[in-house]
Formats: C-alpha cells, sequence, structure tokens
C-alpha cells in the first residue's frame, strides 16, 4: 500500500499530471498504513462471518444457471498490475464475449443474478482480493485492460493506489446500467461519457485521501445499498452548464 519511489514507477505514470497526487500521498503515509492495517483485519473478520452467506450464494446460482459460482475477469490495479477478480457470476456463461458494461435490463444476467446484482452481493467475495492486497475497501474501481489503455495521463493518477470495492463515484453512478441502456453504442458511451465523469471523483477523493474519509465512504456505501441516493454532482453540472 506504501507508494513506490517516484523512480520505480511505470514509464506511464511518471508525468506532471501523476506527480502533484503522488507529492499528497507521500505525505499521508500513516492513513496509508491504517488503510492496510484496516483492509487486511476487516476483510479476514468478514470472510470468516459471511462464509454461511458464499455457500448459499452459491447454491442459489448453481441451481439457477449451472456453471462456475464465481466469475474471474482480468482486472487492473495498483501500479498498472493485472489481476483476477473474485465475483460472484450474475451473468450466463461467456457474456463478457461481447461488450464488458452492463445496462438496464441486461439479457444476459441470470434470474439469481438480477437480485444478487440488486443488492451489490455479487461483490462480497472481493474479501479474498482486499485480503490478498490486489483490492482495498475504497478505491477506484478496477477497469480491464482493454478500457484502461483509453486512460488520459490524469487518469492514471487513479493507479496510485490499488483498485477498490467502492467509491463515492460507484456511489453516485449506481444507475450506471441504467444510464447506459439509451446508448446504441454503450462502450463508446461509457468510454467518453460515463468514464470521465466518474474519473473526476476519484480524483478528487485521492486528493482529499485520509483514512477517516475512507471511512466515510463506507458508511455512505451501505446507506446507497440500503436504498439512500446520492446526489450525482458532476451529472448535475453538465446538464446545468455550470
Amino acid at each position: 500500500m506504501m507508494p513506490r519511489s517516484w523512480g520505480e514507477l511505470p514509464e506511464a505514470m511518471q508525468t506532471d499530471q501523476v506527480r502533484r497526487y503522488y507529492e499528497i500521498l507521500s505525505k499521508k503515509r500513516r492513513s496509508l498504513l491504517w488503510k492496510r492495517v484496516f483492509d487486511v483485519a476487516v476483510s479476514f473478520i468478514l470472510l470468516v462471518l459471511l462464509s454461511p452467506v458464499f455457500l448459499l450464494l452459491s447454491v442459489v446460482i448453481w441451481l439457477d444457471s449451472g456453471g462456475p459460482v464465481f466469475y474471474r475477469q482480468v482486472r487492473i490495479t495498483q501500479y498498472g498490475r493485472t489481476f483476477r477478480i473474485h465475483k460472484l457470476r450474475t451473468m450466463v456463461q461467456g457474456a463478457d464475449r461481447g461488450h464488458q458494461v452492463t445496462v438496464n435490463g441486461d439479457a444476459r444476467i441470470t434470474r439469481a443474478g438480477a437480485f444478487i446484482r440488486k443488492y451489490r452481493l455479487d461483490e462480497i467475495c472481493q474479501l479474498i482480493d482486499v485480503l490478498r492486497g490486489d483490492m482495498t475497501f475504497v478505491g477506484t474501481r478496477p477497469e480491464v485492460p482493454r478500457y484502461v489503455k483509453h486512460y488520459t495521463p490524469e487518469m492514471m493518477v487513479t493507479l496510485l493506489l490499488p483498485a477498490g470495492v467502492t467509491s463515492e463515484a460507484s456511489i453516485c453512478y449506481k444507475d450506471e446500467a441504467r444510464l447506459l441502456s439509451g446508448s446504441s453504442n454503450v462502450e463508446r458511451t461509457y468510454l467518453e461519457e460515463i468514464l470521465p465523469l466518474k474519473m473526476e471523483y476519484n480524483l478528487r477523493e485521492i486528493e482529499k485521501f485520509s483514512f477517516l474519509h475512507d471511512m466515510k465512504i463506507m458508511v455512505m456505501t451501505v446507506l446507497a445499498v440500503l436504498g439512500k441516493d446520492y446526489k450525482n454532482e458532476n451529472k448535475k453540472s453538465k446538464s446545468t452548464g455550470a
């Protein structure tokens, strides 16, 4: 979790855009240390406590559509490193052969998957990734390599920290599938419209990073899952021309 020295960063990240945020994080080593301690302790405890839930959901998925319970997809995390994310499978097998974003009413989603996705239960097994250090509880959601190739130099800033299970961007864009459902070109809309707006949130979060702020985002996530709506400031600004 602790930042590498500047010279050890991947060449694509050694830019002026990244350096400003790198220097901010370098001054917050204590918060970064507590962040990792929290990740390890809480992910381990939750994995033990939620093991019956894992078992139940695994049986439901297998009875509903057969096949593997886990969906393992290559994603990008800290410093551009790849890892295979753990998610409970909510779509038919082979669903990722097409576009890799989900729209509202997506025909690839199984019956059990619709319920699991509604309450974000498919992501609880990412506790495994948090424990291993591939992810953290709060941070920029991990993208697939084909989308990271479209990152601007400033977007590369988000790779200074491990990918996250939740973030303010994912809370405010929890209706992303609905926003994309009316698009004639889902991937293009995501890359050109949705991703840049989410990245504005992600960059602000890195700028004001602290351990206490992470705790705030986790509380917001729980409330969002329970039904609370959070104002999408970026969306509002775009629509009002502000």
